[in-house]
Protein backbone atom coordinates (compact mmCIF):
# COMPACT_ATOMS: atom_id res chain seq x y z
CA UNK A 1 0.00 0.00 0.00
CA UNK A 2 1.55 3.30 -1.05
CA UNK A 3 1.15 6.31 1.11
CA UNK A 4 2.42 9.83 0.97
CA UNK A 5 3.04 11.50 4.30
CA UNK A 6 3.06 15.24 4.65
CA UNK A 7 4.45 17.14 7.60
CA UNK A 8 3.47 20.57 8.71
CA UNK A 9 5.78 23.45 7.93
CA UNK A 10 5.45 26.60 9.91
CA UNK A 11 8.14 29.23 10.04
CA UNK A 12 7.73 32.35 12.08
CA UNK A 13 9.66 34.71 14.29
CA UNK A 14 8.89 33.47 17.77
CA UNK A 15 10.31 33.93 21.24
CA UNK A 16 10.98 30.81 23.32
CA UNK A 17 11.01 30.74 27.11
CA UNK A 18 14.35 29.61 28.48
CA UNK A 19 12.45 27.58 31.10
CA UNK A 20 9.92 24.77 30.70
CA UNK A 21 7.42 26.01 33.32
CA UNK A 22 4.72 28.68 33.31
CA UNK A 23 3.17 29.80 36.59
CA UNK A 24 -0.15 31.41 37.46
CA UNK A 25 1.11 34.94 37.00
CA UNK A 26 2.54 34.25 33.55
CA UNK A 27 0.96 33.77 30.12
CA UNK A 28 1.87 32.57 26.64
CA UNK A 29 0.80 34.77 23.75
CA UNK A 30 0.90 34.00 20.05
CA UNK A 31 4.52 34.36 18.97
CA UNK A 32 6.02 33.04 22.22
CA UNK A 33 6.63 29.38 23.02
CA UNK A 34 7.49 27.09 25.89
CA UNK A 35 10.46 24.69 25.42
CA UNK A 36 11.16 21.51 27.39
CA UNK A 37 14.22 21.43 29.65
CA UNK A 38 16.54 19.58 27.22
CA UNK A 39 15.05 21.33 24.19
CA UNK A 40 13.32 18.28 22.74
CA UNK A 41 9.78 19.68 22.41
CA UNK A 42 8.14 23.05 21.95
CA UNK A 43 4.66 24.28 22.92
CA UNK A 44 2.85 27.24 21.44
CA UNK A 45 0.70 28.54 18.57
CA UNK A 46 0.95 27.32 14.97
CA UNK A 47 -0.93 27.12 11.66
CA UNK A 48 -0.99 23.75 9.87
CA UNK A 49 -0.42 23.32 6.14
CA UNK A 50 -2.03 26.05 4.08
CA UNK A 51 -4.46 27.07 6.82
CA UNK A 52 -4.42 30.53 8.32
CA UNK A 53 -6.24 29.39 11.46
CA UNK A 54 -4.26 29.33 14.71
CA UNK A 55 -4.00 26.28 16.96
CA UNK A 56 -2.17 25.47 20.18
CA UNK A 57 0.03 22.40 20.03
CA UNK A 58 3.28 20.57 20.73
CA UNK A 59 5.97 19.75 18.15
CA UNK A 60 9.55 18.48 18.00
CA UNK A 61 11.91 21.38 18.71
CA UNK A 62 15.16 20.19 17.10
CA UNK A 63 13.67 18.86 13.87
CA UNK A 64 13.69 21.40 11.00
CA UNK A 65 10.48 19.98 9.51
CA UNK A 66 7.90 21.02 12.10
CA UNK A 67 6.08 17.86 13.12
CA UNK A 68 3.09 18.46 15.37
CA UNK A 69 2.36 15.67 17.85
CA UNK A 70 -0.49 17.14 19.91
CA UNK A 71 -3.17 19.79 19.41
CA UNK A 72 -5.28 21.33 22.17
CA UNK A 73 -8.07 23.13 20.30
CA UNK A 74 -8.39 20.56 17.49
CA UNK A 75 -11.84 21.66 16.28
CA UNK A 76 -11.86 25.21 17.66
CA UNK A 77 -9.25 27.30 15.81
CA UNK A 78 -8.59 30.96 16.49
CA UNK A 79 -8.58 33.61 13.80
CA UNK A 80 -5.51 35.78 13.49
CA UNK A 81 -2.99 36.05 16.34
CA UNK A 82 -5.32 36.99 19.16
CA UNK A 83 -4.94 33.93 21.38
CA UNK A 84 -3.59 33.85 24.93
CA UNK A 85 -2.74 30.93 27.25
CA UNK A 86 -2.88 31.38 31.03
CA UNK A 87 -3.78 29.59 34.27
CA UNK A 88 -7.16 30.75 35.63
CA UNK A 89 -8.21 31.14 39.25
CA UNK A 90 -9.46 27.53 39.35
CA UNK A 91 -6.03 26.19 38.52
CA UNK A 92 -6.72 25.15 34.90
CA UNK A 93 -4.78 26.14 31.80
CA UNK A 94 -7.15 28.03 29.47
CA UNK A 95 -6.93 29.32 25.90
CA UNK A 96 -8.59 32.71 25.55
CA UNK A 97 -9.70 34.43 22.36
CA UNK A 98 -9.23 38.23 22.46
CA UNK A 99 -8.72 37.89 26.24
CA UNK A 100 -12.43 37.15 26.67
CA UNK A 101 -13.99 33.87 25.57
CA UNK A 102 -12.57 30.49 26.61
CA UNK A 103 -11.79 28.41 23.51
CA UNK A 104 -10.18 25.46 25.28
CA UNK A 105 -9.30 24.43 28.84
CA UNK A 106 -7.73 21.60 30.79
CA UNK A 107 -10.26 19.56 32.73
CA UNK A 108 -8.79 19.23 36.21
CA UNK A 109 -11.30 19.23 39.05
CA UNK A 110 -8.60 19.11 41.75
CA UNK A 111 -7.69 22.18 43.75
CA UNK A 112 -4.12 23.40 43.53
CA UNK A 113 -2.44 25.91 45.85
CA UNK A 114 0.26 26.79 43.35
CA UNK A 115 -0.60 25.41 39.88
CA UNK A 116 2.13 25.24 37.24
CA UNK A 117 2.21 24.12 33.59
CA UNK A 118 5.33 22.23 32.55
CA UNK A 119 6.43 20.80 29.19
CA UNK A 120 8.41 17.61 29.79
CA UNK A 121 11.12 16.21 27.54
CA UNK A 122 8.79 13.25 26.84
CA UNK A 123 6.49 15.65 24.98
CA UNK A 124 3.92 15.49 27.79
CA UNK A 125 2.37 18.80 28.86
CA UNK A 126 1.43 18.52 32.55
CA UNK A 127 -0.49 20.60 35.07
CA UNK A 128 1.00 20.22 38.56
CA UNK A 129 0.71 21.70 42.03
CA UNK A 130 4.11 22.99 43.11
CA UNK A 131 3.08 22.62 46.76
CA UNK A 132 1.40 19.24 46.23
CA UNK A 133 4.42 17.36 47.53
CA UNK A 134 4.56 14.90 44.61
CA UNK A 135 5.86 16.23 41.32
CA UNK A 136 4.65 13.07 39.52
CA UNK A 137 1.07 13.50 40.71
CA UNK A 138 -0.33 15.38 37.74
CA UNK A 139 -3.57 17.33 37.99
CA UNK A 140 -3.88 16.94 34.21
CA UNK A 141 -1.61 15.74 31.37
CA UNK A 142 -1.78 15.88 27.58
CA UNK A 143 -0.77 12.19 27.37
CA UNK A 144 -4.28 11.38 28.63
CA UNK A 145 -5.80 13.17 25.64
CA UNK A 146 -3.74 12.12 22.58
CA UNK A 147 -4.30 13.57 19.13
CA UNK A 148 -3.07 11.55 16.15
CA UNK A 149 0.39 10.70 17.51
CA UNK A 150 1.67 8.31 20.20
CA UNK A 151 5.05 9.13 21.73
CA UNK A 152 7.25 6.84 23.84
CA UNK A 153 5.78 6.53 27.34
CA UNK A 154 2.23 7.38 26.23
CA UNK A 155 -0.48 4.90 27.19
CA UNK A 156 -3.08 3.90 24.59
CA UNK A 157 -6.07 2.34 26.28
CA UNK A 158 -8.39 2.72 29.26
CA UNK A 159 -8.16 4.10 32.77
CA UNK A 160 -11.12 2.12 34.13
CA UNK A 161 -11.14 4.02 37.42
CA UNK A 162 -12.43 7.20 35.76
CA UNK A 163 -13.65 5.81 32.43
CA UNK A 164 -10.94 7.58 30.42
CA UNK A 165 -10.38 6.23 26.89
CA UNK A 166 -6.97 7.20 25.51
CA UNK A 167 -7.07 6.71 21.74
CA UNK A 168 -5.45 8.16 18.66
CA UNK A 169 -7.64 10.00 16.15
CA UNK A 170 -6.27 11.06 12.77
CA UNK A 171 -6.46 14.60 11.45
CA UNK A 172 -9.30 15.26 9.06
CA UNK A 173 -6.76 16.46 6.49
CA UNK A 174 -3.35 18.15 6.41
CA UNK A 175 -4.88 21.59 7.00
CA UNK A 176 -7.40 20.56 9.66
CA UNK A 177 -6.41 18.74 12.91
CA UNK A 178 -10.05 18.13 13.82
CA UNK A 179 -10.55 14.32 14.14
CA UNK A 180 -11.43 12.41 10.98
CA UNK A 181 -12.97 8.94 10.89
CA UNK A 182 -9.74 7.00 11.52
CA UNK A 183 -8.91 5.94 15.10
CA UNK A 184 -6.51 3.57 16.90
CA UNK A 185 -8.07 2.27 20.09
CA UNK A 186 -8.63 -0.62 22.48
CA UNK A 187 -12.12 -2.15 22.44
CA UNK A 188 -13.66 -4.80 24.67
CA UNK A 189 -15.48 -7.83 23.31
CA UNK A 190 -17.30 -7.85 26.65
CA UNK A 191 -17.80 -4.13 27.13
CA UNK A 192 -20.00 -4.50 30.22
CA UNK A 193 -17.28 -6.26 32.22
CA UNK A 194 -14.27 -4.77 30.38
CA UNK A 195 -13.01 -8.17 29.27
CA UNK A 196 -11.24 -9.48 26.19
CA UNK A 197 -9.58 -6.23 25.03
CA UNK A 198 -8.33 -5.95 21.46
CA UNK A 199 -6.64 -3.11 19.58
CA UNK A 200 -8.33 -1.93 16.39
CA UNK A 201 -7.79 0.55 13.61
CA UNK A 202 -11.32 1.87 13.10
CA UNK A 203 -12.83 3.73 10.14
CA UNK A 204 -15.81 5.32 11.78
CA UNK A 205 -17.68 2.43 13.41
CA UNK A 206 -16.21 -0.18 11.07
CA UNK A 207 -13.30 -2.39 12.14
CA UNK A 208 -10.62 -1.87 9.52
CA UNK A 209 -7.63 -3.64 11.08
CA UNK A 210 -7.11 -5.69 14.23
CA UNK A 211 -3.70 -5.84 15.90
CA UNK A 212 -2.28 -9.22 16.84
CA UNK A 213 -2.54 -10.08 20.54
CA UNK A 214 0.37 -9.51 22.89
CA UNK A 215 2.23 -12.75 23.65
CA UNK A 216 4.68 -11.56 26.28
CA UNK A 217 7.49 -10.85 23.81
CA UNK A 218 5.79 -8.85 21.08
CA UNK A 219 2.66 -8.57 19.01
CA UNK A 220 2.27 -12.01 17.41
CA UNK A 221 2.92 -12.15 13.70
CA UNK A 222 4.88 -8.91 13.40
CA UNK A 223 8.64 -9.53 13.80
CA UNK A 224 9.46 -5.81 13.83
CA UNK A 225 7.11 -5.20 16.77
CA UNK A 226 8.98 -7.26 19.35
CA UNK A 227 10.94 -6.40 22.45
CA UNK A 228 14.23 -7.19 20.69
CA UNK A 229 13.90 -4.20 18.39
CA UNK A 230 14.79 -0.57 19.29
CA UNK A 231 11.59 -0.45 21.34
CA UNK A 232 10.31 -2.19 24.44
CA UNK A 233 6.65 -2.63 25.16
CA UNK A 234 4.45 -2.66 28.22
CA UNK A 235 0.96 -4.11 28.20
CA UNK A 236 -1.46 -4.01 31.16
CA UNK A 237 -4.84 -5.68 31.62
CA UNK A 238 -6.18 -5.39 35.16
CA UNK A 239 -9.10 -3.98 37.12
CA UNK A 240 -7.74 -0.43 36.99
CA UNK A 241 -6.15 -0.07 33.56
CA UNK A 242 -6.01 -1.69 30.13
CA UNK A 243 -3.35 -0.21 27.89
CA UNK A 244 -0.31 -0.72 25.68
CA UNK A 245 2.74 1.51 25.70
CA UNK A 246 6.15 1.57 24.05
CA UNK A 247 9.51 3.11 24.93
CA UNK A 248 12.77 3.48 23.05
CA UNK A 249 15.79 1.48 24.22
CA UNK A 250 18.11 4.28 23.11
CA UNK A 251 17.19 7.77 24.33
CA UNK A 252 18.89 9.34 21.32
CA UNK A 253 16.31 7.75 19.00
CA UNK A 254 13.46 10.09 18.03
CA UNK A 255 10.36 8.08 17.21
CA UNK A 256 6.62 8.48 16.89
CA UNK A 257 3.56 6.46 15.94
CA UNK A 258 1.00 8.39 13.89
CA UNK A 259 -2.30 7.83 12.10
CA UNK A 260 -2.34 8.77 8.43
CA UNK A 261 -5.86 9.70 7.30
CA UNK A 262 -4.85 9.82 3.62
CA UNK A 263 -3.56 6.25 3.40
CA UNK A 264 -5.69 4.89 6.29
CA UNK A 265 -2.63 3.47 8.03
CA UNK A 266 -1.02 3.54 11.45
CA UNK A 267 2.63 4.33 10.82
CA UNK A 268 5.76 4.34 12.96
CA UNK A 269 8.57 6.75 12.03
CA UNK A 270 12.13 7.19 13.25
CA UNK A 271 14.12 10.38 12.65
CA UNK A 272 17.34 9.32 10.89
CA UNK A 273 19.74 11.15 8.58
CA UNK A 274 17.76 14.37 8.78
CA UNK A 275 14.46 12.84 7.61
CA UNK A 276 11.56 10.76 8.90
CA UNK A 277 12.10 7.09 7.98
CA UNK A 278 9.11 4.74 7.91
CA UNK A 279 9.79 1.85 10.30
CA UNK A 280 6.48 0.01 10.05
CA UNK A 281 2.90 0.47 8.88
CA UNK A 282 -0.38 -1.40 9.29
CA UNK A 283 -2.36 -2.61 7.50
CA UNK A 284 0.57 -3.68 5.35
CA UNK A 285 -1.20 -5.88 2.77
CA UNK A 286 -4.63 -7.12 1.69
CA UNK A 287 -4.63 -9.88 4.29
CA UNK A 288 -4.40 -7.31 7.09
CA UNK A 289 -7.86 -5.92 6.33
CA UNK A 290 -10.19 -7.05 9.11
CA UNK A 291 -12.39 -10.03 8.22
CA UNK A 292 -11.09 -10.19 4.64
CA UNK A 293 -12.10 -13.85 4.25
CA UNK A 294 -15.18 -13.87 6.45
CA UNK A 295 -15.93 -16.22 9.33
CA UNK A 296 -13.82 -19.42 9.48
CA UNK A 297 -11.80 -18.44 6.44
CA UNK A 298 -8.15 -17.49 6.37
CA UNK A 299 -6.13 -15.21 4.17
CA UNK A 300 -2.96 -16.53 2.51
CA UNK A 301 -1.06 -13.72 0.83
CA UNK A 302 0.80 -15.91 -1.65
CA UNK A 303 -2.03 -18.33 -2.51
CA UNK A 304 -4.57 -18.09 -5.29
CA UNK A 305 -7.30 -17.37 -4.46
CA UNK A 306 -6.32 -15.13 -1.58
CA UNK A 307 -8.94 -16.64 0.75
CA UNK A 308 -9.20 -20.28 1.83
CA UNK A 309 -11.54 -22.10 4.20
CA UNK A 310 -10.07 -23.54 7.36
CA UNK A 311 -9.74 -27.32 7.32
CA UNK A 312 -13.11 -28.91 8.00
CA UNK A 313 -15.02 -25.95 6.56
CA UNK A 314 -16.47 -25.13 3.16
CA UNK A 315 -17.68 -21.87 1.56
CA UNK A 316 -21.14 -20.81 2.74
CA UNK A 317 -21.87 -19.57 -0.76
CA UNK A 318 -19.74 -21.43 -3.34
CA UNK A 319 -21.09 -19.19 -6.09
CA UNK A 320 -20.01 -15.96 -4.39
CA UNK A 321 -16.76 -17.57 -3.25
CA UNK A 322 -15.85 -18.41 -6.84
CA UNK A 323 -16.58 -14.78 -7.74
CA UNK A 324 -14.02 -13.78 -5.07
CA UNK A 325 -16.68 -12.42 -2.75
CA UNK A 326 -15.50 -13.98 0.52
CA UNK A 327 -17.57 -11.86 2.90
CA UNK A 328 -19.96 -14.70 3.83
CA UNK A 329 -17.08 -16.87 4.99
CA UNK A 330 -17.15 -20.63 5.55
CA UNK A 331 -19.40 -23.14 7.32
CA UNK A 332 -18.61 -26.47 8.99
CA UNK A 333 -18.66 -29.57 6.86
CA UNK A 334 -19.54 -31.77 9.84
CA UNK A 335 -21.20 -30.67 13.07
CA UNK A 336 -19.20 -30.70 16.29
CA UNK A 337 -19.16 -33.81 18.46
CA UNK A 338 -19.33 -32.54 22.04
CA UNK A 339 -18.50 -35.68 23.99
CA UNK A 340 -15.93 -36.51 26.63
CA UNK A 341 -16.05 -33.37 28.77
CA UNK A 342 -13.97 -34.61 31.69
CA UNK A 343 -10.92 -32.40 31.12
CA UNK A 344 -8.53 -30.78 33.58
CA UNK A 345 -5.56 -29.44 31.62
CA UNK A 346 -5.61 -25.95 30.07
CA UNK A 347 -5.20 -27.29 26.55
CA UNK A 348 -8.15 -29.65 27.06
CA UNK A 349 -10.45 -26.96 28.46
CA UNK A 350 -11.11 -25.78 24.93
CA UNK A 351 -12.14 -29.26 23.82
CA UNK A 352 -14.44 -29.70 26.81
CA UNK A 353 -16.49 -26.66 25.72
CA UNK A 354 -18.51 -27.17 22.56
CA UNK A 355 -18.47 -23.42 21.83
CA UNK A 356 -14.68 -23.16 22.03
CA UNK A 357 -13.03 -23.24 18.62
CA UNK A 358 -9.37 -22.47 19.32
CA UNK A 359 -6.81 -21.43 21.91
CA UNK A 360 -3.26 -20.08 22.06
CA UNK A 361 -0.61 -19.29 24.65
CA UNK A 362 -1.23 -15.92 26.30
CA UNK A 363 2.42 -15.39 27.26
CA UNK A 364 5.36 -17.18 25.63
CA UNK A 365 8.04 -15.14 27.40
CA UNK A 366 8.28 -17.54 30.32
CA UNK A 367 7.28 -14.75 32.73
CA UNK A 368 3.53 -15.25 32.51
CA UNK A 369 0.92 -17.92 32.05
CA UNK A 370 -2.58 -18.57 30.79
CA UNK A 371 -4.17 -18.97 27.41
CA UNK A 372 -6.47 -17.12 25.04
CA UNK A 373 -9.62 -19.02 24.07
CA UNK A 374 -11.85 -18.26 21.09
CA UNK A 375 -15.57 -19.02 20.97
CA UNK A 376 -17.95 -19.05 18.02
CA UNK A 377 -16.71 -18.28 14.52
CA UNK A 378 -13.03 -17.57 13.89
CA UNK A 379 -12.65 -14.14 12.32
CA UNK A 380 -9.66 -12.37 10.83
CA UNK A 381 -7.31 -15.34 10.44
CA UNK A 382 -4.27 -15.10 8.19
CA UNK A 383 -1.08 -17.04 7.52
CA UNK A 384 2.15 -15.42 8.69
CA UNK A 385 5.69 -16.59 7.91
CA UNK A 386 7.84 -17.65 10.86
CA UNK A 387 8.63 -16.54 13.45
CA UNK A 388 4.99 -16.41 14.50
CA UNK A 389 2.69 -17.71 17.21
CA UNK A 390 0.54 -20.76 16.54
CA UNK A 391 -3.20 -20.98 16.91
CA UNK A 392 -4.14 -24.37 18.34
CA UNK A 393 -7.46 -26.06 17.68
CA UNK A 394 -8.89 -29.54 17.50
CA UNK A 395 -9.80 -30.91 14.09
CA UNK A 396 -10.73 -34.40 15.29
CA UNK A 397 -14.30 -33.36 16.06
CA UNK A 398 -14.76 -32.63 12.39
CA UNK A 399 -12.76 -35.47 10.86
CA UNK A 400 -14.07 -38.22 13.18
CA UNK A 401 -15.02 -40.41 10.21
CA UNK A 402 -11.44 -40.48 8.91
CA UNK A 403 -9.57 -43.55 10.18
CA UNK A 404 -6.19 -41.82 10.03
CA UNK A 405 -7.46 -39.07 12.38
CA UNK A 406 -9.17 -41.22 15.00
CA UNK A 407 -6.27 -40.63 17.32
CA UNK A 408 -6.88 -41.34 20.96
CA UNK A 409 -9.32 -41.98 23.73
CA UNK A 410 -8.59 -38.48 25.00
CA UNK A 411 -10.28 -36.99 21.95
CA UNK A 412 -7.04 -35.19 21.00
CA UNK A 413 -4.54 -35.83 18.24
CA UNK A 414 -1.81 -36.15 20.88
CA UNK A 415 -1.89 -35.59 24.63
CA UNK A 416 -0.92 -31.99 25.30
CA UNK A 417 1.39 -30.90 28.10
CA UNK A 418 1.87 -27.47 29.61
CA UNK A 419 5.29 -25.93 29.09
CA UNK A 420 5.80 -25.86 32.86
CA UNK A 421 5.31 -29.65 32.94
CA UNK A 422 7.89 -30.17 30.20
CA UNK A 423 10.37 -27.83 31.90
CA UNK A 424 10.00 -29.71 35.19
CA UNK A 425 10.33 -33.10 33.48
CA UNK A 426 13.53 -32.14 31.61
CA UNK A 427 15.06 -30.11 34.46
CA UNK A 428 14.60 -26.97 32.40
CA UNK A 429 16.12 -28.62 29.30
CA UNK A 430 19.39 -29.17 31.15
CA UNK A 431 22.48 -30.31 29.29
CA UNK A 432 22.63 -33.45 31.43
CA UNK A 433 19.22 -34.50 30.07
CA UNK A 434 20.18 -33.95 26.43
CA UNK A 435 20.06 -37.16 24.39
CA UNK A 436 21.19 -35.79 21.05
CA UNK A 437 20.87 -33.15 18.36
CA UNK A 438 18.88 -33.36 15.14
CA UNK A 439 18.19 -31.12 12.18
CA UNK A 440 15.16 -29.62 13.92
CA UNK A 441 16.74 -29.19 17.34
CA UNK A 442 17.88 -31.07 20.45
CA UNK A 443 16.14 -34.07 22.05
CA UNK A 444 15.92 -34.34 25.84
CA UNK A 445 15.20 -37.16 28.28
CA UNK A 446 12.47 -36.38 30.80
CA UNK A 447 10.42 -37.92 33.57
CA UNK A 448 6.87 -36.90 34.42
CA UNK A 449 5.59 -36.61 37.98
CA UNK A 450 3.99 -40.06 37.75
CA UNK A 451 7.39 -41.56 36.89
CA UNK A 452 6.68 -42.04 33.20
CA UNK A 453 9.76 -41.48 31.05
CA UNK A 454 9.43 -39.35 27.94
CA UNK A 455 11.59 -38.00 25.13
CA UNK A 456 11.09 -34.34 24.21
CA UNK A 457 12.14 -32.78 20.92
CA UNK A 458 12.63 -29.03 21.21
CA UNK A 459 12.17 -27.30 17.88
CA UNK A 460 15.01 -24.87 17.27
CA UNK A 461 14.13 -21.28 16.38
CA UNK A 462 16.65 -21.48 13.54
CA UNK A 463 14.86 -24.39 11.84
CA UNK A 464 12.37 -22.23 9.95
CA UNK A 465 12.93 -24.20 6.76
CA UNK A 466 11.88 -27.41 8.51
CA UNK A 467 8.48 -26.41 9.87
CA UNK A 468 6.46 -28.46 7.38
CA UNK A 469 8.70 -31.50 7.78
CA UNK A 470 8.40 -31.23 11.54
CA UNK A 471 4.60 -31.16 11.29
CA UNK A 472 4.72 -34.22 9.05
CA UNK A 473 6.73 -36.00 11.71
CA UNK A 474 4.17 -35.12 14.37
CA UNK A 475 1.37 -36.31 12.11
CA UNK A 476 3.22 -39.57 11.54
CA UNK A 477 3.71 -40.12 15.27
CA UNK A 478 0.01 -39.46 15.82
CA UNK A 479 -0.89 -42.02 13.16
CA UNK A 480 1.45 -44.62 14.67
CA UNK A 481 -0.49 -44.45 17.92
CA UNK A 482 -3.37 -46.20 16.16
CA UNK A 483 -3.65 -49.85 17.02
CA UNK A 484 -3.06 -52.03 13.98
CA UNK A 485 -3.01 -48.97 11.70
CA UNK A 486 -0.66 -50.52 9.14
CA UNK A 487 -2.59 -53.80 9.03
CA UNK A 488 -5.94 -51.95 8.82
CA UNK A 489 -4.85 -49.67 5.98
CA UNK A 490 -3.36 -52.59 4.00
CA UNK A 491 -6.57 -54.59 4.45
CA UNK A 492 -8.56 -51.66 3.02
CA UNK A 493 -6.19 -51.10 0.10
CA UNK A 494 -4.86 -47.86 1.63
CA UNK A 495 -1.35 -48.99 2.53
CA UNK A 496 0.18 -46.18 0.50
CA UNK A 497 -1.04 -43.74 3.21
CA UNK A 498 1.78 -45.05 5.42
CA UNK A 499 4.28 -43.48 3.04
CA UNK A 500 5.67 -40.10 4.07
CA UNK A 501 3.74 -37.35 2.28
CA UNK A 502 7.02 -35.90 1.01
CA UNK A 503 7.62 -39.11 -0.97
CA UNK A 504 4.11 -39.52 -2.40
CA UNK A 505 4.81 -36.91 -5.04
CA UNK A 506 8.10 -38.55 -6.04
CA UNK A 507 8.69 -41.19 -8.71
CA UNK A 508 9.09 -44.17 -6.39
CA UNK A 509 7.69 -47.57 -7.37
CA UNK A 510 4.66 -47.68 -5.09
CA UNK A 511 4.14 -51.39 -5.69
CA UNK A 512 7.62 -52.00 -4.31
CA UNK A 513 6.75 -49.87 -1.28
CA UNK A 514 3.53 -51.79 -0.68
CA UNK A 515 5.41 -55.06 -0.99
CA UNK A 516 7.88 -53.93 1.71
CA UNK A 517 4.99 -53.00 4.01
CA UNK A 518 3.39 -56.38 3.36
CA UNK A 519 6.61 -58.24 4.24
CA UNK A 520 7.00 -56.08 7.34
CA UNK A 521 3.57 -57.15 8.56
CA UNK A 522 4.48 -60.80 8.04
CA UNK A 523 7.61 -60.32 10.14
CA UNK A 524 5.66 -59.13 13.19
CA UNK A 525 3.16 -61.99 13.37
CA UNK A 526 2.54 -63.28 16.89
CA UNK A 527 3.14 -66.94 16.07
CA UNK A 528 6.67 -67.93 15.01
CA UNK A 529 5.15 -70.33 12.49
CA UNK A 530 3.55 -67.39 10.67
CA UNK A 531 6.77 -65.35 10.53
CA UNK A 532 9.05 -65.95 7.49
CA UNK A 533 12.70 -66.88 7.97
CA UNK A 534 15.35 -64.50 6.62
CA UNK A 535 15.94 -66.50 3.45
CA UNK A 536 12.22 -66.24 2.67
CA UNK A 537 12.27 -62.50 3.40
CA UNK A 538 15.11 -62.00 0.90
CA UNK A 539 13.19 -64.02 -1.69
CA UNK A 540 9.97 -62.05 -1.08
CA UNK A 541 11.71 -58.70 -1.47
CA UNK A 542 13.80 -59.73 -4.46
CA UNK A 543 11.15 -61.40 -6.57
CA UNK A 544 7.96 -59.71 -7.73
CA UNK A 545 6.59 -63.07 -8.90
CA UNK A 546 6.70 -64.62 -5.46
CA UNK A 547 3.14 -64.83 -4.07
CA UNK A 548 2.99 -63.37 -0.55
CA UNK A 549 0.72 -64.93 2.10
CA UNK A 550 -1.88 -62.67 3.65
CA UNK A 551 -0.76 -61.34 7.06
CA UNK A 552 -2.96 -62.05 10.02
CA UNK A 553 -4.04 -59.39 12.46
CA UNK A 554 -0.89 -58.55 14.48
CA UNK A 555 -0.95 -60.49 17.72
CA UNK A 556 0.92 -57.83 19.69
CA UNK A 557 -2.33 -55.90 20.11
CA UNK A 558 -4.62 -58.95 19.95
CA UNK A 559 -3.35 -61.12 22.79
CA UNK A 560 -2.11 -60.61 26.33
CA UNK A 561 1.58 -61.37 27.09
CA UNK A 562 2.30 -64.69 28.77
CA UNK A 563 1.88 -64.62 32.58
CA UNK A 564 5.01 -63.80 34.51
CA UNK A 565 6.77 -61.97 31.67
CA UNK A 566 8.00 -58.50 32.69
CA UNK A 567 6.51 -55.68 30.62
CA UNK A 568 7.95 -52.19 30.11
CA UNK A 569 7.01 -49.47 27.67
CA UNK A 570 7.93 -45.91 26.73
CA UNK A 571 5.23 -43.55 25.50
CA UNK A 572 6.34 -40.81 23.13
CA UNK A 573 4.14 -37.72 23.29
CA UNK A 574 4.84 -34.21 22.14
CA UNK A 575 3.24 -30.80 22.14
CA UNK A 576 2.61 -28.77 19.00
CA UNK A 577 0.23 -26.07 17.87
CA UNK A 578 -1.66 -26.58 14.63
CA UNK A 579 -3.22 -23.79 12.55
CA UNK A 580 -6.38 -25.67 11.69
CA UNK A 581 -9.96 -25.43 12.86
CA UNK A 582 -11.70 -27.96 15.03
Amino acid sequence: MLSVTAFFLYFSKSISFTVDIVGQLQSISDGTTLVSREGKFEFGFFSPGNSKDRYVGIWFKKIPVQTVVWVANRCNPINYSSGLLMINNKGNLVLLYQNKSVVWSTSSSKEAKKPLVQLLDSGNLVLIDEEGGNSESYLWQSFDYPSDTALPGMKIGWDLRIGLNRRLMAWKNWDDPCPGDLSWEIRFNDAQHHRNPETYLMKGKVKYFRASPWNGLGFGGYPNLTATQPFNYQVADNEEEVYSMYNVTNNSLISMMVLNQTSATRQRFNWMDQSWRLYSAVPKDNCDTYGRCGANGYCAKYENPLCQCLKGFKPKSPENWNLRDWSQGCAREILLNCEDKDREKDGAKCLSNCSCVAYANFDISGKGSGCIIWFGDLMDVRTIPPPSQDLTSSKDRIMENDTSRDLSKENMELPLFELSTIILATNNFSASNKLGQGGFGPVYRGKLEDGQEIAVKRLSSSSGQGIEQFKNEVSLIAKLQHRNLAWTLVQHGRGIELLDSCLRNSHHDFQEVLRCIHVGLLCVQQSAADRPVMSSVILMLGSDSHVLPQPKRPGYFMEEPPPGCPVSSLTNDMTISVLEAR
